[in-house]
């Protein structure tokens, strides 16, 4: 069961993201950004409360992705990539980005907060922010 609703174009368009944004990462780091994602699409709080489909996600402005301003985002998806996306829009959550909504790739170390949520912790090249209960309760919300 999806937790966000998707069409064939949604999952298509989430692999390309999750692809551009972490491919380096690999599969596990693929899906994360993936999960943050669909943390996005989710709740209607912080930054995201107008947030209310994976297009809108993707190409959210100011506070959406890097990726979709360079030419490797716009290649095709890739089926392998697919059947990614497809995990996190079922719901698969993986730490530390289960209930992260914001990521960033940093040059050094992460820094503690980044637009003003707390680091919940790195994989690899990318460090994943989670926001506070009191200020989005429902990205702690199980399905």
């Amino acid at each position: 069961m999806a937790v966000v609703k998707a069409t064939s174009k949604d999952k298509k368009l989430l692999a390309r993201l999750m692809r551009a944004e972490a491919e380096s990462d690999g599969k596990l780091g693929m899906l994360m950004v993936g999960n943050t994602g669909v943390n996005r699409v989710r709740v209607r709080c912080s930054d995201f409360d107008d947030i209310n489909s994976i297009e809108r996600m993707v190409y959210q402005r100011p506070g959406g992705f890097e990726a979709t301003l360079k030419g490797y985002f716009y290649q095709r998806a890739r089926e392998k990539d697919i059947r990614l996306a497809e995990k996190v829009i079922a719901g698969k959550q993986y730490y530390p980005a289960k209930y992260s909504l914001w990521f960033f790739a940093p040059e050094g170390d992460c820094p503690p907060t980044w637009f003003g949520q707390n680091l919940e912790g790195r994989y690899k090249t990318h460090c994943f922010y989670k926001p506070t209960y009191e200020e989005c309760k429902e990205v702690f919300t199980t399905w």
